[in-house]
């Protein structure tokens, strides 16, 4: 009677570690292909926040040329007006003088008009505020800041992505150990459950980061 109900026992313990090790294998299955889906995802949210940043780069340096042709301009038109009132300008060439000066001024706030734009964007001037034209185009373009915060937030929702993998990649391996217990149906089951926490946190900080993605 004894013996006959350990091998009964020992069924049930097999026939419970089994049902584990299918269940396990099959959220291994279900995590992993979670997993590379957030994988993809976050790949292409990786390659759109290096392309915010190359921006930024081109972006200031057409804004640093901007300012370095401001600042000739202003250069300029200090000599201009110290020309002037200095008094060695005969009276014949003063209307001249003016003129170019006029001509600087406006050349000055033309630039200024186009690091505005630059820095700030299209969208945030005044349509007859604009300057500066894209590829022969006006009113296209976006600005180093928008950039920066495009980069910023691609930055912030690519680290949910990796946390999310880091835990998609911690309920795999607890499946992994729960296939390998399969002498222990109590242990397997508790792995299970923490397999499936994990998981469930994986899923939860990848939905997150896509959510937060411009």
């Amino acid at each position: 009677m004894l013996q006959s109900k350990t091998n009964l026992d020992t069924v049930e313990v097999s026939v419970a570690s089994e049902r584990a090790e299918a269940v396990g294998g099959v959220l291994i299955a279900f995590f992993a292909a979670l997993m590379a889906i957030s994988q993809m995802i976050n790949g292409e949210l990786e390659e759109e926040m290096m392309i915010a940043h190359n921006k930024v780069v081109n972006y200031s340096s057409w804004y640093q040329s901007k300012s370095i042709k401001e600042s000739l301009k202003e250069s300029e038109l200090d000599y201009l007006q110290a020309l002037l009132e200095s008094g060695v300008v005969k009276e014949d060439k003063i209307i001249n003088i003016e003129g170019k000066i006029a001509s600087v001024e406006r050349q000055i706030e033309k630039y200024d008009s186009e690091k505005t734009e630059i820095l700030i964007g299209s969208a945030n001037i005044a349509e007859e505020n604009w300057a500066q034209d894209l590829d022969g185009e006006m009113g296209k373009i976006i600005g180093i800041n928008e950039w920066e915060s495009l980069a910023d937030e691609y930055d912030f929702a690519t680290k949910k992505f990796d946390l999310g993998m880091l835990f998609f990649q911690i309920s795999i391996v607890l499946g992994a150990v729960c296939i390998i217990i399969y002498d222990n149906p109590k242990l397997q089951k508790t792995f299970i459950v923490i397999m499936i926490i994990s998981g469930i946190m994986g899923i939860l900080l990848s939905i997150y980061g896509y959510s937060l993605a411009p």
